[in-house]
């Protein structure tokens, strides 16, 4: 699909919008706050639980902008959003927005020697 490749960053921002759009819809949004009491701050069960519903959501925004059904069209998505995120900090907002939803917060402290 080379139709793929051509994506403009104003594309790629207008669907990660809608995917954070379809996050917030009650019932997905529901659903995720549910899952995220049962996994408490458990990195495991944020993985297990909550990361498959999140991509479940983008596949589906995903799959009506011409990406494949399933595992390759979210891994290509995926790889353009990583390409462009590192050049446009709305692109990588956006991304960090969705990820939120099944990363833990993490906190950095001041403990640490940042003298690297």
């Amino acid at each position: 699909m080379s139709k793929i490749h051509s994506f403009t960053t104003d594309q790629v921002r207008a669907i990660l919008r809608e995917i954070v759009k379809s996050i917030a819809e009650p019932e997905n949004f529901m659903k995720l706050n549910e899952a995220k009491e049962a996994a408490g701050n458990e990195m495991l069960k944020m993985m297990q639980i909550i990361f498959p519903m999140v991509v479940q959501i983008e596949m589906e925004v995903i799959k009506n902008h011409g990406f494949a059904a399933g595992r390759e069209g979210m891994v290509q998505f995926t790889q353009i959003v990583r390409e462009m995120e590192r050049l446009d900090p709305e692109v990588a907002r956006l991304h960090n927005d969705i990820r939120s939803h099944f990363l833990p917060p993490v906190s950095i402290t001041s403990a640490f020697d940042t003298s690297l």
